[in-house]
């Protein structure tokens, strides 16, 4: 089974995510976008949070699993047998910052493949850091969140 692994913190999820995730649904027969965590970093959103929103906007999608993991992807990959990661990218900072991670992840990985998809030109300026900012400062961040995902 040709299983992929978007992975993210997905704090929140956006538009420009689940846009990816759907223009790789027919590339796929499974992905499983993966909400890591880190107890280092500081989440707007709690883990169940974030997990729900991505459970209701691909409950239609059946070939999409959501679930969390915590450590290394590379190993996560290889715990739920998937052999490609899926990346967006939106210029080109992320894909000298993705370029590195693809080719570590290709060594811890045993062999896992990286593909990247090119953020649309009108997904392009979103980020979940981004966003964030907007929401903590009180502003409209409607237009860059999925409706699902009411902050």
């Amino acid at each position: 089974m040709k299983i992929a692994v978007f992975p993210g913190s997905f704090d929140p999820v956006t538009v420009g995510h689940v846009d990816l995730i759907k223009r790789a649904i027919p590339l796929f027969e499974k992905i499983i976008v993966a909400v890591g965590v880190n107890s280092q970093k500081n989440y707007l959103f709690d883990l169940d949070q974030r997990l729900e929103w991505l459970n209701t906007i691909f409950a239609e999608n059946p070939s999409v699993e959501v679930a969390s993991y915590e450590g290394l992807t590379a190993h996560y990959c290889k715990e739920v047998g998937a052999r490609y990661l899926l990346r967006g990218l939106r210029n080109a900072s992320d894909f000298d910052y993705e370029k590195t991670i693809s080719q570590l992840n290709a060594i811890v990985g045993d062999g896992i493949e990286t593909l990247f998809l090119i953020s649309k030109p009108e997904f392009s300026h979103i980020s979940s850091t981004i966003v964030r900012e907007i929401i903590r400062g009180k502003g409209d961040a409607s237009k860059f969140l999925p409706a699902e995902v009411e902050v």
